[in-house]
């Protein structure tokens, strides 16, 4: 049996939380960011999901590392 490495997505923050509320503050950083143009790697899990719609205007998906080829193409 093959074991195959976690999905990965990588997130990088484009805007600030001033002036946000203080949920979407401590959902950035529970996602490993605190400054515009920071990066970070998570496993792609439901729960990392649901953080990232909650601030999905504050970041964007770099890329989804583990998906087979083309996947990405066809969302």
């Amino acid at each position: 049996m093959t074991v195959s490495s976690p999905k990965r997505v990588t997130l990088e923050q484009i805007k600030s939380p001033i002036g946000r509320p203080a949920l979407q503050r401590a959902t950035l950083i529970g996602l490993g960011l605190n400054k515009i143009g920071r990066r970070s790697s998570l496993e792609d899990t439901p729960a990392v999901r649901g953080m990232i719609a909650k601030v999905a205007h504050l970041v964007r998906i770099i890329e989804e590392a583990g998906e087979p080829d083309g996947a990405r193409a066809e969302r």
